[in-house]
């Protein structure tokens, strides 16, 4: 598992602009908090596993722990130290659990704070069904989407304005006397607290090149833009206009039938639904639906919405991702579940499959093939968590530790 005499290496970033990986690449990690200890233990054995029967003897992860959330506050008294950030801004790629968002001051979240300080702009969620997992819908199977959610601007900036502070007078003061006109469309202005929603050319564009570029890499059929546009025409509404300006400008797009739709020279089609309308259209016709781009918000509700199709969060993985740096954070998308810590009882699929897609993105193919084969064959056989034995029918429920090994004992 973790074994710090062996001598690794850290990931660089190419002058060609792809990952350079060493054989033993040195992967900082955090276990995460509540449950995060159990599933990430179930986890590194199928990761180490799937390494070592894909490249023998000639790759290995060599993981080191790095601190954050409860662990980190207990033992230094910072909820995210400056030696979690530097280690992962020194090794590009790196993995983690589930972390608390503090109470009551501090940091707002963990999470927003990684993506933030290592500007990972692409919040990459695949979303696809695997056999024999349960799911409420008809055909689970058509779902088989990714979601490439923009991380570091729309309202998760975190500038808002408490009712009845001074900030918030200010602000109203200010909205009231250079912008009477917007002031009097807010209903209650005595008793309103304020939010601002930036979003940007820059960081629309950079979010809609990666979708693309990702999408055409991948063989994908199709890249769609949800948004809100009809109602935050200069916000939602410009990432799409911004959106179509980039396909035609750098990758050749040509409008289909007098547009907005386009088609890339290699037939990749851009489009894009409003975001209410996408939730009905994700269920009702979900094989329309391929690569999807979109706003910090909307891409939050939209892949947990889509993760619950594919038997839930639970199994949901997901990455954050700067594609013009290397960075990336792949980690758990569900919370810490705390009632659950150190029971060795919840689903560790979700950092399972986080990995999954870390191996992709290091190149390792192989790995990553292995732990898709030990984890569908786990499922099929019936062998499961709490979570899906509750609704199979003739399913043995095992506990966390005893999945992943047996996911990594199905890799054979």
């Amino acid at each position: 598992m973790t074994d710090q005499t062996v001598q690794g290496a850290t990931i660089s970033m190419g002058a060609d602009g792809k990952l350079q990986v060493p054989d033993r690449p040195i992967l900082p990690f955090i276990e995460g908090d509540g449950t995060g200890r159990d599933i990430w233990r179930a986890s590194v054995q199928v990761f180490d596993a799937a390494v070592a029967r894909a490249y023998g003897d000639r790759r290995r992860v060599v993981w080191q722990e790095v601190l954050a959330g409860e662990k980190a506050f207990k033992q230094t008294g910072n909820w995210l130290p400056e030696e979690t950030l530097a280690a992962f801004r020194r090794c590009l790629v790196g993995i983690k659990g589930p972390l608390t968002t503090p109470i009551g001051g501090g940091i707002r979240s963990l999470n927003v704070a990684l993506r933030k300080e290592l500007d990972l702009y692409v919040c990459q969620r695949p979303v696809r069904w695997l056999p024999g997992v349960p799911s409420p819908v008809k055909r689970p199977q058509d779902v088989n989407m990714v979601i490439f959610r923009e991380n570091t601007e729309d309202i998760y900036t975190g500038i808002e304005f408490e009712n009845g502070t001074p900030a918030c007078a200010q602000f109203k003061a200010l909205l009231q006397t250079q912008f009477p006109q917007e002031y009097r469309k807010v209903r209650f202005p005595d008793t309103a607290a304020f939010g601002v929603k930036p979003v940007s050319v820059a960081g629309t564009e950079r979010l809609v090149r990666a979708a693309l570029k990702w999408a055409l890499a991948n063989g994908r059929r199709s890249v769609t833009f949800a948004h809100k546009g009809n109602i935050m025409k200069y916000t939602e509404g410009a990432f799409m206009r911004w959106g179509y300006a980039l396909a035609k400008r750098e990758f050749g797009a040509v409008e289909m039938d007098g547009g907005p739709w386009c088609r890339l020279p290699g037939g990749l089609v851009v489009k894009d639904v409003i975001a209410d309308i996408v939730f009905q259209q994700t269920i009702t016709r979900a094989a329309e639906f391929d690569v999807i781009a979109t706003l910090n918000l909307n891409g939050d509700y939209l892949s947990d919405a889509l993760a619950a199709q594919v038997g839930g969060i639970g199994i949901a993985p997901g990455a954050n991702i700067n594609y013009d740096t290397g960075h990336a954070v792949f980690e758990a998308t569900h919370g810490t579940a705390p009632k659950y810590a150190d029971l060795d009882k919840v689903n560790p699929g979700s950092v399972i499959l986080s990995g999954e897609m870390m191996f992709r993105y290091l190149g390792w193919t192989e790995a990553a093939e292995l732990i898709v084969k030990g984890l569908e064959r786990t499922i099929a056989n019936k062998t499961v968590t709490y979570d899906f034995a509750r609704l199979m029918e003739g399913a043995r429920e095992v506990k966390c530790s005893a999945f992943g090994r047996r996911v990594a004992e199905n890799m054979r």
